[in-house]
């Protein structure tokens, strides 16, 4: 999901948009008990001040309980010296999200999560119906809402479908578009 958001974002002239990945707080013993995937080692690990270089961002989540993962909010946690100067206020930001079924999180993820950006007074872009059809959707299962392109990845098996990753890669667009026209 992360990679097609990344590629609708850079589909948009003069936009380069970059993956970074929040630090893992969890043992690797535990990572392994709850059998969870290896992290990409392609994509590095962003630290909180390199928030301040960017125009604009989409946040992913993975869903736990229904709400994001502790890793996310730790990493929030870690931005309080920036929240002191509002030094991200006006910039904005969308959500996307992964789940693991129809009741663990879909739009509470996001919706939990947008009290991270409003905090920092961020401009929550939501994705609304923008995606047209893909968002009515009804023969197959597709994650994802008004909030924000989502997946579902069941006990973590399951990959996106062709219709979540065109949900991201227009989510990815939209909301670089939006940054491209919100820049000073």
């Amino acid at each position: 999901m992360a990679r097609e958001i990344q590629r609708g974002a850079n589909s948009v002239p003069d936009v380069e948009a970059t993956l970074w990945q929040i630090p893992e707080t969890l043992p690797s013993r535990i990572l392994e008990k709850m059998k969870a995937p290896e992290k990409a080692d392609d994509v590095a690990e962003i630290r909180p001040e390199q928030l301040l270089e960017a125009d604009g961002f989409i946040f992913g989540f993975p869903s736990r309980f229904g709400v994001m993962a502790a890793q996310c909010k730790a990493f929030f946690d870690a931005t309080g010296g920036i929240w002191a100067t509002q030094a991200l206020a006006g910039k904005p930001a969308g959500i996307f999200w992964s789940t693991g079924f129809h009741g663990g999180g879909q739009e509470l993820t996001a919706l939990t999560a947008i009290t991270q950006l409003a905090h920092h007074g961020m401009i929550y872009v939501p994705l609304g119906y923008t995606f047209g059809s893909g968002m009515y959707e009804m023969e197959q299962v597709k994650g994802g809402s008004p909030y924000g392109a989502g997946t579902y990845a069941a006990d973590g098996s399951r990959q996106p479908t062709q219709l979540e990753l065109d949900q991201a890669f227009h989510q990815g667009k939209y909301v670089a578009q939006i940054t491209k026209k919100l820049k000073i």
